[in-house]
């Protein structure tokens, strides 16, 4: 015990020897014998008498071993512990309950143990006496301070860890004692301050309690008189429960806001302890944010012809008056160096004012614009910027009918703030001009506005990094705009030109420039500025082709440029910097790709491939996933550009995409190269079948692999479906195993009180039913030359129905499902035909293909229409037979 003792104290030891030897006994111990080590971290822990560093550090020992911020280490450490004989188990917790209250140092290390070994023990109604020990240490009246601090503050990180369903039997005794140790008649903060925090983290798990009104004012009362303690750690963390009771509260709130909260928060966003005023400012966001949702709600039900769930209380436009002058203030307290990282009431109130104008729209205006041209020529930059972010915060929610005018009067003062003395107001009057390009462009798209817009942002590209960042973002913004407002020609091809035409060349030029800025690392400058080139690429008419050609040319050398420098990489950093600009320049070469006419595209398509080929062979075994899936992005766009054609680098590519399949461990590249697989297959049609061998075996295993992440597994099922509409009648070497694998996928279920996993299950599903899709019309051919293979499919037609039936029935169903369900009857009916009526003749297809047909997306209502066209053939030649 004493060797382990001095081991402990060395791990926090200045001397690297002593530490590196320290860590090195405590794996190898636990290497060794986990169980005992842990006991003896335990007792270390418990014993008063030993140094705090040494309790300190047991405690993080033995937390550690116990959790995990990664989510699969985590659970893997849980069942670790749960294998442990029950004794060892019960001896090491008791000495962490006995820890509790008898340390000298905050925060408690017993009290992380604790809560973790409850997260492991918890779910699975182990330990069913811990909650009740627990809350009698609080509200035990012989209670020192430092066991109820302790005890609430492991109560605390238990309801911020374990899934709220776990402790909501227990959420009364919980609660209980919460406010107990809350209420201003404890004497100690630190009590008060453990309790307040226990009670951020457990809100979730009481609206039980919320529920009933008599426990529900008890809450709310203790949280307000929290708002007023003289400490102002316990005031911001009662106000910062009020943030979230809103948000998961809203509609009992009615009977507080008046008497109580207005003028608690009122007072917080006035307070100059900036912890205190953010959390006034947040509160506001959030009602804002809430009753967003609320007027989305009301469309909704209105469109449905039913009454909404829930209604706005339409506090945010009661309080405009009075809100938005504080918020005015407070954007003037800004700082000249302020840091981008760091967040503040400055820019928590220009937040909270944009939430405010899409929350109360037009009546927002009117407290806004007088503030805006009173201080938009005041000597002081202060209260110039306030004026420039107030006007820019206000653009999106009124009326834009209305708010053109405004704009086009006040963009003449927005340019010539582009060249403001201050670097903090030319910043800001960037920001500005690019919401407008964004959200009200036609206002700059007058002649006597552009010209001049477009000279003052080309030399805003030349300012400071933070300035010349948000002049690309007004460029990405513009370009899209242009473009949207071009004249289109009928056949639905690109524009033949448009207003920013006679600009391009010197844009991409000037954006060319800036992205190869030597301080272009500050600020985001690089990724803003080959952000802003992809969107102008991306928008460009067919007069400014010629540009995007020689933009092509410019990206491969620099991309050739960047891979030449593999050798002079030294540290870390730069390793990150040159993983950066190649996945950058990779995803802008995509965005040139795109626009590359078939035509063209051969001619350099051998350099684009060099480039590519070296990307993969130096980021191949290395940490460079980014790097890779980009690579394999951009690849995708060749196939897609090159189609048959990209036969011939097949070769020397496959080796990479074999590599990519079995990257699991960055899953990101794996999903990028089941992609390819796709994009393969639709490119080089039939010409794939000598690769789908290999193909095939690498994605059944990558299937039937726990290893890999679940994302991959719906595009795998979805890819069967392109190589059997690539190869056709060949594919039925690979049926029996692939139907097999999609009835055991089509056949999941998942909680559904995951709204994650919700997601996943409807992704799966799409992916199995574009599987069936692909196979039945792969093996029965088209129209000319019809394939006798497809009766391979009728065993698993009963399946399959069956399975579109399971999602029809499901209110949890995606618009994609419906629409792929759609497509997948119509391609049955044409498959099968008249054997198809007796299991397609029934009232969950039927309301599913008439939600098809309702359906906003049009491609569900094209395919719902063609599949009820469909069973409707079948029937009239039945009834004429």
């Amino acid at each position: 015990m004493d060797s382990l003792i001095l081991i402990l104290e060395k791990t926090v030891s200045p001397d690297t020897h002593e530490l590196e030897s320290a860590q090195q006994f405590l794996e190898s111990a636990a290497a060794q014998n986990l169980p005992d080590l842990l006991t003896s971290l335990s007792n270390v822990l418990k014993h008063g008498g030993n140094s705090p560093v040494a309790r300190m550090q047991a405690g993080l020992q033995l937390k550690n071993a116990l959790y995990s911020k990664d989510n699969v280490i985590k659970l893997q450490h849980q069942q670790r512990w749960l294998h442990f004989p029950q004794h060892i188990r019960d001896l090491i917790k008791q000495n962490v309950l006995d820890t509790l209250g008898t340390e000298t140092v905050r925060p408690s290390s017993a009290a992380q143990c604790v809560a973790y070994m409850a997260c492991a023990e918890l779910p699975h109604r182990l330990w069913p006496d811990l909650i009740e020990r627990l809350t009698k240490n609080v509200i035990n009246p012989g209670s020192t301070e430092m066991i109820k601090e302790s005890t609430l503050e492991a109560v605390g990180y238990i309801c911020q860890e374990i899934e709220p369903e776990i402790l909501q039997p227990q959420s009364n005794e919980i609660l209980t004692a919460i406010v107990h140790a809350m209420k201003k008649e404890e004497p100690s903060n630190n009590v008060r301050l453990a309790a307040t925090n226990a009670l951020l983290n457990s809100l979730e798990f009481t609206k039980a309690n919320f529920d009933q009104e008599g426990e529900r004012h008890l809450i709310m009362q203790v949280v307000c008189e929290a708002t007023q303690s003289t400490d102002t750690r316990v005031r911001v963390a009662a106000m910062q429960c009020l943030v979230k009771i809103m948000s998961l509260y809203y509609i009992y709130m009615t009977h507080y806001m008046g008497p109580a909260l207005f003028a608690i928060t009122v007072d917080a966003m006035e307070h100059e302890n900036d912890e205190i005023a953010l959390q006034g400012i947040e509160f506001w966001s959030t009602v804002c944010d809430e009753e967003v949702d609320l007027a989305i709600e009301l469309s909704e039900a209105a469109e449905q012809g039913r009454p909404p769930e829930r209604t706005s209380m339409f506090y945010a436009k009661g309080a405009l008056q009075y809100l938005v002058p504080i918020l005015l203030v407070t954007l003037t307290k800004q700082e000249e160096c302020d840091d981008d990282d760091e967040w503040n009431p400055c820019k928590a109130a220009g937040v909270c004012l944009m939430l405010m104008a899409t929350c109360c729209e037009d009546d927002v205006v009117g407290f806004v614009l007088p503030f805006v041209q009173s201080n938009i020529t005041n000597e002081d930059w202060r209260y110039r910027d306030a004026a420039v972010m107030a006007f820019g915060s206000v653009l999106e929610g009124p009326d834009p009918e209305k708010m053109k005018e405004i704009v086009e009067h006040a963009m003449p003062m927005l340019i010539d703030l582009l060249k403001d003395p201050s670097v903090v107001v030319r910043d800001t009057a960037a920001w500005t001009v690019g919401r407008v390009c964004e959200i009200l462009p036609e206002s700059v798209f007058h002649e006597k506005i552009l010209k001049p817009l477009l000279s003052a942002l080309g030399d805003g590209l030349v300012a400071e990094p933070r300035v010349a960042s948000n002049v690309c973002w007004a460029f990405s913004s513009l370009a899209e705009a242009a473009y949207e407002n071009a004249e289109q020609p009928e056949d639905d091809s690109e524009p033949e030109t448009y207003c920013l035409s006679e600009f391009f060349d010197k844009i991409v030029d000037k954006l060319l420039e800036t992205a190869d800025r030597s301080d272009s690392n500050q600020h985001n400058l690089r990724n803003a500025a080959y952000e802003a080139l992809m969107e102008l690429v991306k928008n460009s008419p067919k007069d400014c082709y010629g540009m995007v050609q020689r933009t092509t040319v410019i990206i491969l050398e620099r991309l050739k440029r960047v891979l030449s420098m593999e050798g002079t990489i030294q540290s870390t950093n730069d390793r990150v910097q040159f993983n950066d600009l190649q996945s950058l320049l990779c995803a802008t070469l995509q965005s040139v790709l795109r626009k590359v006419t078939p035509e063209d595209a051969p001619q350099i398509s051998d350099q684009i491939m060099e480039a590519l080929l070296r990307m993969f062979d130096s980021t191949s075994g290395k940490p460079g996933g980014g790097v890779q899936e980009d690579a394999l992005l951009a690849m995708s766009t060749l196939i897609e550009v090159l189609g048959d054609k990209f036969q011939n680098y097949m070769g020397a590519f496959k080796p990479y995409l074999l590599l990519g399949l079995k990257n699991f461990a960055e899953y990101q590249v794996c999903l990028a190269a089941v992609g390819v697989v796709g994009d393969l297959c639709r490119a080089l049609g039939p010409n794939i079948l000598p690769h789908c061998d290999e193909l095939m075996m690498m994605l059944l295993e990558n299937l039937g692999n726990e290893g890999v992440h679940r994302s991959v597994k719906p595009q795998i099922l979805s890819v069967f479906g392109d190589i059997a509409l690539a190869i056709g009648v060949n594919f039925k070497v690979y049926l029996d195993v692939v139907m097999t694998t999609l009835q055991q996928a089509s056949q999941a279920q998942v909680n559904k009180t995951d709204y994650d996993m919700i997601d996943y299950l409807n992704e799966l599903r799409e992916g199995c039913l574009e599987a069936y899709t692909g196979i039945v019309q792969g093996l029965k051919g088209d129209a000319e030359a019809p394939n006798a293979e497809v009766a391979l499919v009728q065993p698993h037609v009963n399946h399959i129905v069956s399975f579109i039936e399971h999602i029809a029935v499901d209110d949890d169903k995606s618009d994609s499902n419906v629409s792929a369900c759609c497509g997948l009857i119509g391609d049955l009916c044409s498959a099968f035909g008249s054997t198809m009526l007796v299991l397609v003749d029934r009232e969950s297809i039927g309301n599913l293909l008439t939600q098809g047909r309702r359906s906003k997306m049009q491609k569900a209502k094209t395919l719902a229409t063609w599949a009820t066209k469909e069973i409707r053939r079948l029937k009239n030649a039945a009834s004429s037979w």
